[in-house]
């Protein structure tokens, strides 16, 4: 969801470091993309060309601000438990007219440290507070002890 956003961020910062105080420095980036948003705003140096695009992306898909989103990420040593806490999650998910639960889903680091993880989306309309409908979705369903379960409502990473 970001990683355009990120792309051109640190390419832009990149891109203002070449040369050196009165020499203009030249700037070159291989891709396989040229035809992308963010490369095309990077070369014709156009950031509000790429906020407006990025923009409107997000309108048309309810992203963050025009949405929220908030990860769930269920967590622990024992595989079985943190499958057996996320099927009670998945049946008690949730059914709001403007939200949408996806998952659950190995997360992108499905084993980290010894704990296996797996995710919950949610993607709710601009008007939903996700935090208020996470917490009492959470507090229906009895987690045992040895299960984790950690939010982030619109998160950065979905790492």
């Amino acid at each position: 969801m970001r990683a355009a956003e990120r792309t051109f961020q640190l390419l832009s910062q990149v891109a203002g470091r070449a040369g050196r105080a009165e020499r203009s420095g030249q700037v070159l980036l291989q891709t396989h993309m040229p035809e992308h948003p963010v490369m095309r705003a990077l070369q014709a140096s156009d950031r509000e060309r790429f906020l407006a695009a990025e923009a409107t992306a997000r309108r048309e898909t309810g992203m963050p601000p025009f949405g929220r989103l908030a990860a769930v990420i269920v967590s622990g040593a024992d595989e079985a438990a943190v499958e057996a806490a996320c099927r009670c999650l998945a049946q008690a998910a949730p059914t709001a007219a403007d939200v949408r639960v996806l998952g659950p889903a190995p997360a992108p680091l499905a084993l980290l440290r010894g704990r296996h993880r797996r995710r919950f989306l949610v993607h709710a309309g601009v008007k939903v507070s996700v935090s208020r409908l996470v917490r009492e979705w959470l507090a229906a369903i009895p987690i045992p002890a040895s299960v984790r379960v950690q939010v982030d409502i619109d998160p950065i990473s979905f790492l």
